[in-house]
């Protein structure tokens, strides 16, 4: 996952360490949600008030196709869910309350704003608003989680993201997330079709610059605003 903290003076792109299910690092989980939310904080004590993350999802919405973009409306927290949480453990006022709300983990403002700035772009049906559900990976998903997930209501699934939103949020910075669909998800039994990383990636590549003008005309338009 990639992450822009938006800090008052200039914009600072940070590359997160592994993610929990990248496959990268074999540790316990909750010790690498520590790590890599870590870097949140600093930056929060650094001045940026506003948090952009971006991730690879397979899509669970069957209206979504691959290279679609989904602006994170809501998250559900599956590790979470089980305990798994970068916020558990004494907590430090200085950052933020003990029981943070998650209720407006992304900023509406934000979200409208990048949907509209979609519409400008041309992005047009290739453009969702949607619920982004996090596993712990690092395996991709069987077909009856993928429907129960559907069940749930998840548009996307990933294996990242929700713990620096947590974090974010709870240090009071403003979220805003997209999730590029770089894959769909398997719902149907007899079918050959499965997920592949190999495909996962190359999909990332091939709409990395659909999203990256999304995201870079947000950016001046958050700065005329004075959202940043």
């Amino acid at each position: 996952m990639e992450a822009h903290l938006i800090h008052p003076l200039s914009l600072v792109t940070l590359l997160l360490p592994a993610q929990p299910g990248s496959g990268a690092e074999r540790k316990p989980t909750s010790k690498l949600q520590l790590e890599v939310t870590f870097p949140v904080r600093i930056f929060h004590l650094l001045g940026a008030r506003t948090l952009i993350v971006t991730n690879a999802a397979g899509g669970l919405n069957r209206g979504y196709q691959v290279g679609d973009i989904m602006v994170i409306r809501d998250h559900i927290n599956m590790p979470g869910l089980a305990g798994i949480n970068p916020l558990s453990g004494p907590n430090d006022e200085r950052f933020g309350p003990r029981f943070p709300a998650m209720s407006d983990a992304y900023d509406e403002q934000l979200r409208s704003l990048a949907l509209t700035v979609g519409k400008e772009l041309g992005y047009g049906p290739s453009l969702h608003e949607g619920v982004y559900c996090t596993l712990g990976g690092p395996n991709f998903e069987t077909i009856a989680e993928c429907r129960f997930l559907q069940q749930l209501g998840a548009d996307a699934v990933g294996m990242s993201t929700v713990p620096e939103v947590l974090v974010a949020r709870h240090c009071g910075l403003r979220v805003f997330g997209f999730s590029l669909i770089t894959n769909k998800s398997v719902l149907e039994y007899g079918t050959q079709e499965k997920a592949n990383h190999a495909e996962v990636l190359e999909a990332g590549h091939q709409a990395a610059l659909k999203l990256e003008r999304l995201v870079s005309l947000l950016l001046e338009r958050m700065k005329g605003k004075g959202l940043v």
